[in-house]
């Protein structure tokens, strides 16, 4: 027994580190603004007087950012991860404040393209630095902490912008809500004291180039039927989720169910809170009872949330919302069965091609929601339940014939 609480001691003390305490307080500060974003939706409509299509650009304009913005990211932190360290709540910070200036439609959709880029970079440049320098028993548990302050950040921000009064202006609310990334703004100069310096020699470029190898590396391995279906589900599950968070929950509940701003929130509550519950025993289930089948399970559930936030009346959306939050803690899944059929040399380069899928599929959900106007767009969660289940009937035979 005293054994075992020393370990623990050890394992605890090993993992909190200056470094890895000041990114997730970065993270979790940074998180606060995409779990307000969405209750205020309805708000902007009014306020400025947006057609559905420009809340639908407006919307997707995160994810836009974030899919343009991933390669280039990736190849700017080879050699200036400090830079990015700090530009990335920077960038974020001044997306807000454009956001918030209440200018017309162009300048809402700058905000949120630099709040996706601002993102972007920060989450990746965390990541990085976490990868970088933390290896063996503690990495694992570095990326863990470092995933759960940000979903944590989500949800606090969603939370006070719920309780703020809804007299208070949607700008005015959401600049509130963002006050905290001001926190991860002022521990910026005590992060790049815990960043290791990298030993380089001389300037680097701006971005990485591809180093030179022998003659097979410009081999491409083929693509496995697993390998397809993992991208496959992963762009499935990040439009249908990004279409039911950023469009059909604030503007259905809004207009057809009658809820104000609080009420959206309690809504986004319900699938934030879910998620982080189901976290780690969904990532329990899978390493015992296989990665394939876990996912199925998760496709199949979130084909049912789409459908019951599509259609269904108040409390039947509460349910989809519950159902929805159960499969999004399973979204890193695709990614595990992606990484089972491709080969090492080639891991990093699918992993952010699949990066660029998903976000291409944050930034498609609700867009196209906004070009179909809000009556037709309730067709949208029917078309991915079916999408999601599909993929799911693909893996579920896929695996049969195997066996």
């Amino acid at each position: 027994m005293a054994s075992e609480v020393i370990g623990q001691w050890f394992t605890i003390k090993g993992l909190v580190t200056p470094l890895i305490v000041l990114l997730c307080v970065t993270i979790f500060s940074n998180t606060f603004s995409a779990g307000a974003f969405p209750a205020i939706l309805p708000e902007l409509a009014r306020g400025d007087g947006l057609a559905d299509w420009q809340l639908g650009a407006v919307a997707g304009a995160y994810g836009f950012a974030r899919m343009m913005a991933d390669i280039p990211i990736g190849l700017f932190l080879t050699h200036h991860l400090r830079r990015a360290v700090v530009a990335g709540p920077c960038v974020l910070a001044a997306g807000v404040a454009v956001l918030t200036s209440g200018g017309p439609f162009p300048v809402l959709v700058l905000g949120r393209l630099l709040m996706g880029v601002g993102h972007a970079l920060g989450m990746v440049a965390g990541l990085t630095a976490i990868l970088h320098y933390r290896t063996g028993w503690s990495l694992a548990a570095s990326l863990n902490a470092y995933e759960f302050s940000a979903m944590i950040g989500i949800l606090c921000g969603t939370v006070l912008i719920g309780v703020l009064p809804s007299s208070l202006a949607w700008n005015s609310a959401l600049l509130v809500t963002c006050a905290p990334q001001l926190v991860g703004i002022l521990t910026l100069p005590a992060l790049l004291r815990a960043l290791p310096r990298r030993e380089g020699a001389g300037p680097q470029p701006l971005f990485a180039r591809q180093a030179a190898a022998g003659p097979g590396a410009a081999v491409v391995a083929a693509l496995t039927p697993a390998a397809v279906l993992a991208f496959v589900a992963g762009g499935a599950i990040a439009v249908a989720y990004s279409t039911v968070e950023q469009f059909s929950i604030p503007l259905r509940g809004s207009r057809e169910l009658g809820l104000e701003r609080a009420g959206v929130a309690r809504l986004l509550m319900v699938m934030q809170v879910v998620d982080i519950a189901a976290l780690l025993p969904l990532g329990l289930l899978a390493d015992r009872r296989g990665t394939e089948r876990t996912l199925v399970a998760v496709l199949f559930v979130m084909a049912a949330g789409s459908a019951l936030v599509g259609f269904g009346t108040l409390p039947v959306v509460a349910v989809g919302c519950a159902f929805y939050g159960l499969g999004m803690a399973g979204w890193m899944l695709p990614l595990g069965v992606l990484r089972r059929e491709t080969p090492p040399a080639h891991v990093a380069w699918r992993t952010g091609l699949y990066r660029v899928c998903v976000d291409a599929g944050i930034f498609l959900g609700p867009f196209l929601a906004g070009l179909l106007g809000g009556g037709r767009a309730r067709t949208l969660p029917g078309v991915w339940a079916s999408a999601l289940a599909l993929t799911g009937v693909l893996f579920l035979v896929r695996e049969r014939r195997r066996s």
